[in-house]
């Protein structure tokens, strides 16, 4: 054997050597293990990718809950106008949509534009008949338009046959049927009101002052 062939056979078996005990030592990469992070939200990647998480991404509001509460802030400051453009917004969106429907009845309500509000409760009827408090909305907008009470009637008669036990159907049913002369009508449909919900002291007050100051 040469000696060049003996210097071969030593560095061979020197990186035999090396390569044994790496592998007896465990301190390699291991096929089938997985990293794990240290907790749930921790990350894969790291910085240099940093979308690689197992946390759960955060969902952004949408469009229609954005502009919800846009127009609920400005309700809350008694900015109107505001509500009405947000809430515009969002029919231009979804033209059927009976939240956002509700919503708008109410603020044409507060800013006296009854007709856009009985348009707009219209709509929620033409959608779903059954809705008890888009008839008893339609049947406040009709009376305060005036002259249209016997219809606001039978829209409160609706609410009222939709949903027995809500006391604020009953209330606003007395209102149109005192204003209308009909006040023996209007005293059973407050104490109605008041049985249902004793908090409500505005039927309290109208069944005194409808039984001749007498405590019912």
């Amino acid at each position: 054997m040469s000696i060049f062939q003996l210097l071969l056979l030593i560095v061979a078996g020197t990186l035999f050597y090396l390569f044994f005990k790496q592998i007896m030592s465990g301190n390699h990469p291991k096929r089938g293990v997985d990293f794990e992070a240290s907790k749930a939200d921790g990350q894969i990647g790291g910085i240099s990718r940093p979308d690689k998480t197992f946390s759960t991404p955060h969902a952004e509001p949408t469009r229609m809950e954005t502009l919800f509460q846009m127009a609920d802030d400005a309700v809350a400051k008694g900015d109107m106008l505001e509500a009405k453009k947000a809430l515009q917004s969002a029919l231009i969106i979804e033209p059927e949509n009976i939240e956002a429907l509700q919503r708008i009845g109410y603020v044409y309500l507060q800013i006296k534009s009854y007709e856009d509000a009985k348009e707009s409760y219209g709509k929620i009827l033409s959608l779903d008949e059954n809705d008890d408090l888009a008839h008893a909305s339609l049947a406040n907008v009709l009376h305060k338009i005036g002259g249209r009470e016997e219809e606001a009637l039978i829209h409160h008669q609706r609410a009222i046959q939709l949903d027995v036990s809500y006391a604020p159907h009953y209330f606003n049913y007395a209102n149109t049927l005192y204003d209308l002369g009909r006040k023996e009508e209007a005293l059973e449909a407050y104490k109605k009101a008041y049985e249902l919900d004793g908090a409500l002291q505005e039927a309290k007050e109208m069944i005194d002052q409808l039984s001749g100051g007498k405590n019912e």
